[in-house]
């Protein structure tokens, strides 16, 4: 046995729960408030609730970026948008067929399917740098601001749902703050577990992030997907993922990228990044046929996700 694994393992497990601890705290408690002010169900996925299960990829990258490489930060999105397609949305279809919405179809989905031909092409160097990580973050804050002028336009919730609108709690921010102090402390310990228990093994940092810190990360969009597919919430388990993948590549690799400039093997550039744009472009295209995701997408989805893996691990 490998010197200091069962310490490893450890910290693994404890990260991956605190992780899926805090995430869970954070999304029941964003989720509420963001309800509770007035904003449509379908907003709420896509944007509070997206963001809020993309806060463990953007505290892993992060830390990941600042104690061991870039690679950890950029493995763990790609990986990550990966696995919320493949996995997430693949298993919560094969729960329940998802109908998709006019709202995400013409208002979110050009903007996941732009994102990440952006990393594509901004990356073609081998590099996002501090002035690409700028351009990330301006791209993001132009779809928030054009989500927020719709926000306005549309009628508010609570003419669709009288439980709506009910405003501010404190219990409700509480959540927030916990779930957020648990993704810290569960971040660290991911890294920290991961990156000792496979560079050990010899497994360099980018499959790291690809696999086991992209699938620890992604737990909370898993849960929040397939529990939105068991109790019907169809627009929370779509608009989920894709506000998910979304603020994946603009914000946390924005911002990872403003703190250390991101460098991407040419492996990388034919394989990985390739294979995030072909399991997005698919989904349109499943989303696109029939207006809803069947459970043979969802199989299909699932089985590419499978595929995916076992190509990446040596």
């Amino acid at each position: 046995m490998i010197s200091g694994t069962p310490l490893f393992l450890l910290s693994l497990a404890a990260g991956i729960a605190a992780l899926y601890g805090g995430a869970e705290l954070l999304v029941a408690g964003a989720g509420r408030l963001a309800l509770g002010i007035g904003l449509r169900a379908t907003t709420v996925g896509v944007t509070v609730i997206a963001f809020a299960t993309t806060a463990p990829e953007l505290f892993v990258s992060v830390i990941g970026a600042l104690n061991v490489s870039s690679d950890v930060g950029l493995g763990t999105v790609v990986g990550s948008n990966i696995a919320n397609i493949g996995l997430v949305l693949g298993a919560a279809a094969l729960i329940k067929p998802l109908p998709i919405g006019e709202r995400v179809m013409r208002r979110h989905v050009p903007t996941m399917v732009l994102a990440a031909i952006l990393l594509v092409v901004l990356g073609a160097n081998g590099r996002i740098g501090r002035l690409e990580g700028a351009f990330f973050l301006l791209v993001l804050a132009g779809f928030t601001a054009f989500l927020l002028y719709y926000v306005n336009a549309d009628p508010p919730a609570v003419a669709d749902d009288p439980d709506t609108g009910s405003g501010v709690s404190l219990r409700d921010v509480g959540l927030v703050l916990g779930g957020l102090i648990a993704l810290v402390i569960g971040s660290r310990w991911l890294v920290a577990g991961a990156t000792g228990l496979l560079s050990a093994l010899g497994i360099s940092d980018l499959v790291i992030g690809l696999t086991v810190l992209a699938l620890g990360t992604s737990l909370p969009e898993l849960a929040a997907s397939v529990v939105g597919a068991v109790r019907g919430q169809t627009e929370f388990a779509v608009g989920n993922v894709v506000g998910s993948n979304i603020y994946n590549i603009l914000a946390v690799l924005g911002i990872v990228a403003l703190i250390t400039p991101i460098e991407i093997e040419p492996a990388t550039l034919r394989f990985e990044l390739p294979i995030m744009v072909a399991f997005t472009l698919v989904l349109v295209g499943m989303m696109g046929y029939g207006r809803r995701l069947t459970r043979l997408d969802g199989a299909i989805l699932v089985v590419g996700y499978v595929g995916f893996i076992y190509l990446l691990v040596p």
